[in-house]
């Protein structure tokens, strides 16, 4: 029960329900029917032998018995008997014993060859002749067989009516959850495309799931608004840090090359140029992450040699690599070519050298390989570095997050792995990472061949 969707959980719920209120009904109806059908018939039993009595009359001192009261009318058979006991008149049904004893104004019930009678037994005093007694005896059998027509007649209507009930509560659940339906699909269509212009618009009602559907329209225009705010804020904010960084720089480089300047202050011009250049850097990040949310990040696609790019920026990295002591070892398979732009490739490579770099301990190894098969080209980075723990690793690729910031220096952002991945699926290109605390990480992504 807990794997099925909310629909068919509503669907049995509401079949079960309505197959226990039909059969309730219909054992109700059954039972006081059946009661209903056999009161009636002792009453008509009783009314045909009461009229018989009226059927009787003297004439010049004979008894006359009018025809019809040998008549069979609603299955009740009429019988008349004098003081005596002797038969007067009437008809007995075939099998039927006279000899059950007599119990006036008392409606009897018999079992006789297989059958069930009832039995109605009355008195009645006719002027100048004497008593006369009445027996009405009609059949029970034919009744139970109607009876037992009815209860087949339910036995029927019984799947039939827990059919259409699973039908009809199946269709009116599905029209009623129709509504729940797209307000998943347009949420889950906003998660994949990161999309919060999307509204679910949901109309024609008044009920509560179309104002749940209002509800959720009004809370996403005003994310949407939040978050245009925060990007264009980034934006502003990185666009106006980047004049006053580069005044700032240009400063250092001139107090720098001052011969009078002392070592103490030089050392100090010297940590704020650092500073600052770790700071432009960061700008130049947010930058381009905002221009990412936007949607304004341009992709210059060009046929590229990444084998080429690659050894370039390996080589260059070698000497950062090398002045922590790491080895930097390369294995890059020749002539690649594929589609992209080349000003982001360089920073793919960049990122993620610099990320296992700054993630390695001193006398470690940081391995960066190129290869292709058939229309997919892998490109990985490795190192047998820190590691990162299980719980870590999921969120290596949100925005500033660092996995261990007191083993990192203060340069690494944490915008890097974000800016990688961004890169790489821009490119139609996938990543992922896996790492062992302790044992180092490994960096791989895929890019379409050219």
């Amino acid at each position: 029960m807990k794997k099925l969707s909310l629909k068919w959980k509503l669907t049995l719920l509401y079949t079960l329900f309505a197959t226990l209120l039909t059969f309730i009904i219909l054992t109700v109806l059954l039972y006081l029917g059946s009661g209903s059908i056999l009161a009636s018939t002792q009453n008509q039993l009783k009314e045909r032998v009461y009229e018989g009595f009226d059927l009787f009359d003297m004439k010049n001192g004979i008894l006359r018995v009018d025809s019809d009261f040998s008549d069979v009318e609603g299955g009740v058979y009429l019988s008349a008997y004098d003081a005596s006991g002797a038969l007067l008149s009437g008809r007995i049904p075939y099998g039927f014993s006279s000899s059950i004893a007599v119990l006036e104004d008392t409606v009897q019930t018999a079992k006789l060859g297989g059958s069930t009678w009832y039995i109605f037994d009355a008195s009645s005093s006719l002027r100048d002749y004497g008593t006369i007694r009445i027996r009405g005896i009609c059949s029970v059998s034919a009744l139970e067989e109607e009876l037992r027509l009815l209860i087949r007649l339910a036995l029927i209507l019984l799947p039939l009516s827990i059919l259409l009930s699973a039908v009809l509560c199946f269709s009116l659940v599905r029209r009623t959850l129709r509504p729940v339906y797209k307000i998943t699909q347009t949420a889950r269509e906003i998660c994949e495309k990161k999309d919060l212009s999307r509204r679910i618009s949901l109309k024609g009602g008044r009920d509560e799931i179309t104002t749940l559907a209002e509800t959720f329209d009004t809370m996403l225009a005003q994310l949407e608004d939040a978050f245009e705010r925060q990007k264009q804020f980034t934006s502003d904010v990185s666009h106006e840090l980047r004049t006053p960084l580069a005044v700032i720089l240009s400063q250092c480089d001139d107090l720098l090359g001052d011969p009078h300047l002392s070592p103490e202050e030089r050392a100090s011009v010297k940590t704020i140029q650092d500073r600052t250049r770790t700071l432009t850097r960061l700008v130049s990040q947010l930058l381009f992450l905002s221009r990412t949310d936007q949607n304004r990040q341009v992709l210059t696609l060009e046929p590229l040699d990444l084998s080429l790019i690659t050894k370039s920026v390996a080589e260059e990295q070698e000497l950062f690599a090398s002045g922590k002591n790491i080895t930097l070892e390369a294995e890059i398979q020749e002539n690649i070519f594929i589609q992209g732009d080349e000003t982001l490739l360089i920073r793919l490579w960049m990122n993620l050298i610099e990320n296992a770099v700054s993630y390695t301990q001193e006398g470690g190894c940081v391995q960066v390989g190129l290869s292709k098969e058939g229309k997919t080209v892998t490109g990985y980075v490795k190192d047998n570095g820190m590691g990162i723990s299980k719980e870590d690793l999921p969120k290596i690729w949100q925005r500033f997050y660092r996995a261990d910031t007191s083993r990192t220096d203060s340069s690494h952002s944490g915008l890097g792995l974000s800016m990688v991945q961004w890169i790489v699926q821009a490119h139609g290109g996938t990543i992922h990472a896996e790492s062992t605390k302790g044992e180092g990480s490994l960096f791989l992504f895929t890019l379409p061949a050219e």
